[in-house]
């Protein structure tokens, strides 16, 4: 896997896995003020979110990673992989 592929499939991985972790743990506001939207979490804690899916990605990307580099899967097919 050359390495702008690996940046682009880490980056993907990524962003799913952000998406499975964002609802986790979410508390609606008690009282939002007026002109705030009453389902806004009261406390996103978005770093811890981010550092979580970082260390989820990474645990992925290595398994894919290693999948294809030991002839697992092909993801870019046979004519494309280079020899």
């Amino acid at each position: 896997m050359n390495p702008v592929s690996a940046v682009v499939i880490f980056i993907i991985i990524w962003w799913m896995v952000l998406f499975l972790v964002l609802p986790f743990g979410i508390r609606q506001q008690e009282d939002p003020a007026p002109g705030d939207d009453p389902g806004a979490p009261a406390n996103p804690r978005l770093l811890l979110k981010a550092g979580i899916t970082t260390g989820i990605a990474i645990v992925v990307f290595a398994i894919v990673f290693w999948a294809t580099d030991a002839g697992v899967i092909s993801l870019f097919g046979d004519r494309l992989r280079p020899t």
